[in-house]
C-alpha cells in the first residue's frame, strides 16, 4: 500500500508515541523525514534519531522521544502543507508560531530549516509543519 503523505505519517507516529509514553518510535526512511528530524533534534523536541534496518528489511528511522516531568515535550505537532493543498510563504509573510516560542519548519531552496534560520537567510518556502 502506498502512502499519500509520508511526513504526516511520521508526525502522527511521534504524536501517538508520546501519548502512549513510548521510549522510541520507528518510521520508514526518507531524506525529507530525516531532514525534519534534524530540525526537531536541534530545537530540542526529540532526544535522538538514527537510520536503522526496519523489520521488513527496508531502511527505517528510530526516533527517541523526549519527556519532561513525565509529559511529552511536544504539545502541538501539526502538518500544514498537504498533498492536496501545498502552502508556500515568503519569509516576510510567515507568522510566528506561539509568539516565537514554537517552531515553523520550512522546506527552502537551501534545505529544511526552522523559521528563525530561514529569517536569517531571508528564505521562504513550503511550510511543512508547526511544532510547540
Amino acid at each position: 500500500m502506498t502512502m499519500t503523505d509520508p511526513l504526516a505519517d511520521m508526525l502522527t507516529r511521534i504524536r501517538n508515541g508520546q501519548q502512549a509514553k513510548l521510549y522510541s518510535v520507528e518510521s520508514p526512511y526518507s531524506d525529507l523525514r530525516f531532514s525534519v528530524l534534524e530540525v526537531l533534534k536541534s530545537e530540542g523536541y526529540i532526544t535522538d534519531f538514527e537510520k536503522v534496518d526496519g523489520k521488513d528489511g527496508h531502511p527505517a528511522i528510530s526516533i527517541v522521544l523526549k519527556y519532561h516531568e513525565g509529559k511529552g515535550v511536544i504539545s502541538v505537532l501539526k502538518k500544514i502543507s498537504k498533498p492536496g493543498r501545498r502552502v508556500y510563504s515568503k519569509i516576510k509573510d510567515l507568522q510566528q508560531f506561539y509568539n516565537g516560542l514554537g517552531v515553523v519548519i520550512l522546506s527552502t531552496s537551501k534545505g529544511v530549516m526552522a523559521d528563525h534560520e530561514a529569517r536569517k537567510e531571508n528564505l521562504g518556502g513550503e511550510v511543512l509543519c508547526n511544532v510547540f
